[in-house]
């Protein structure tokens, strides 16, 4: 993927040109470790990591860690005048690979304040290749604190921390500073936006063409991307484009058609990473080759069960009925790779068990009849999103215009609770899924299904991907 702007700003010593580049999305949840290494192995030039809050990274120790072969920056609990217990464990609050993410690894961190986000930074800079600030997420928990996509309401605000950022993260460390955001309510507000971020000192803005109130299930807006990228290209900062990327071969389509300089792919990547090879190249990997890949590299590197079981959820098809209901009952690595049949792990995955403390669980059981209907919300989602990705739209409409009856009827709450069902994203699915089984495992003595109360509502059911 190529584009030639009208000039390029200056590339720090040890920074990274985003132009020219397919790059793998900040994830909550699906940016870690083992999918960083996952896009990197099936092409992807550059990862993202998940957003990491300020606050969480100030304060952390780096550790070498010999076991995996990472960095983990790592935070002590305190117990003040407790004496410490024996088993206490320190809290893993980034993992980075040295060596496989050497020059690739682009670290975005979640602040609202100037000084903090320097602060968090220099924890961190000497072992990434960039610095990005996450002005795009419309989660609660990141715009309650006046992150994220709140930023796009104060953009001096988001200004200064760029400013802040350049002035001194860029010359202590010799790496660039970039910014992702979305789109405005108009083209002004938007290009505005764009040209005061570029005045920043920045290397690269990534343009997540949605709006802040659209979800992922709504069709990505590329009518203001040729007005985006002019305004970057004028400032010499490389503009990368994310929002319904589906492969390499896609992307190129997409740099060809507005000319901008690379793009970024989120879900796709969550659903398979090998959408970073082309097509030429094997395109589209089944997932059995993905899911041993994964298992393999999240062994490699002691990522936490739950986020492994919850990314391989994403991979395996629901309609494989035998291998995904043993990945939802499975409550560690070793009921994992048997669930898979993946037998050469087996030593590996009892031994990262003993490690992580988890060895002794027991074998989730299952309520069928709810993973049935799970699997028919995701299947009705899907459908949504193909035909348009608005029909949740039209439904709510005809919702508000019932509310009023419904209300009178005490029906409320049940269409509430529908609603949710409706809306959820088939992330949250699979964690609704996971939930199920938890609860049910955790009481044993149990001899009814889970009743509908202990399914806790889904507050975020799309805090995962940002495309």
């Amino acid at each position: 993927i190529m584009a030639t702007p009208v000039k390029n700003v200056a590339i720090p010593p040890r920074g990274v040109d985003y132009r020219g580049k397919l790059v793998l999305a900040p994830m909550v949840r699906s940016g870690e470790l083992p999918s960083r290494l996952m896009a990197l192995h099936y092409g992807a030039d550059l990862v993202w990591s998940p957003e990491t809050v300020d606050r969480a990274m100030i304060g952390t120790t780096r550790i070498v860690n010999e076991r995996t072969g990472t960095i983990d920056f790592v935070r002590r609990p305190s117990y003040g005048q407790q004496e410490k217990p024996v088993d206490a464990k320190e809290s893993v609050i980034f993992r980075l690979h040295p060596e496989l993410e050497a020059n690739k690894l682009i670290f975005q961190v979640g602040t609202a304040d100037p000084e903090r986000a320097v602060a968090a930074a220099r924890v961190i800079a000497a072992d990434v290749a960039g610095i990005d600030v996450n002005a795009g997420c419309p989660k609660p928990f990141s715009t309650s604190g006046g992150m994220g996509a709140a930023l796009l309401k104060t953009p001096e605000k988001l200004a200064s921390i760029l400013e802040a950022l350049v002035a001194n993260i860029v010359p202590e460390f010799g790496i660039g500073i970039s910014v992702k955001i979305r789109l405005l309510e108009t083209v002004e507000q938007t290009e505005a936006l764009v040209r005061r971020l570029c005045a920043t000192g920045i290397t690269g803005l990534t343009i997540h063409c949605r709006t802040t109130p659209m979800r992922p299930r709504q069709p990505a807006i590329r009518g203001q991307l040729n007005m985006i990228r002019r305004v970057c290209h004028e400032a010499g900062v490389a503009c990368l484009v994310n929002g319904d990327v589906l492969d390499r071969d896609h992307s190129a389509k997409l740099v060809e058609e507005f000319g901008v300089d690379g793009a970024m792919i989120a879900r796709a990547a969550e659903e398979n990473p090998s959408c970073f090879r082309t097509a030429a190249d094997g395109g589209l990997a089944h997932w059995n080759e993905t899911s041993r890949k994964y298992i393999r590299m999240a062994l490699d590197v002691d990522n936490k069960f739950t986020n492994t079981k919850y990314l391989l959820a994403q991979m395996v098809p629901g309609k494989e009925h035998e291998t995904y209901s043993g990945l939802i009952r499975a409550r560690n690595y070793t009921q994992l790779v048997d669930a898979f049949g993946y037998d050469e792990m087996r030593a590996d995955a009892i031994d990262l068990d003993t490690h992580l403390g988890i060895a002794e669980r027991e074998t989730g059981k299952i309520d069928k009849h709810r993973v049935e209907k799970i699997n028919k919300i995701n299947h009705n989602n899907k459908a949504a999103a193909a035909a348009g990705g608005n029909m949740a739209g039209e439904r709510k409409e005809e919702r508000q215009k019932k509310k009023s009856a419904l209300s009178e009827r005490g029906a409320s709450s049940a269409a509430s609770a529908r609603d949710n069902a409706a809306k959820a994203e088939p992330a949250a699915v699979v964690a609704v899924a996971e939930t199920v089984v938890e609860a049910v495992a955790e009481t044993p003595k149990a001899s009814s299904p889970v009743p509908n109360e202990s399914i806790p509502k889904q507050t975020e059911p799309v805090a995962l991907a940002s495309s």
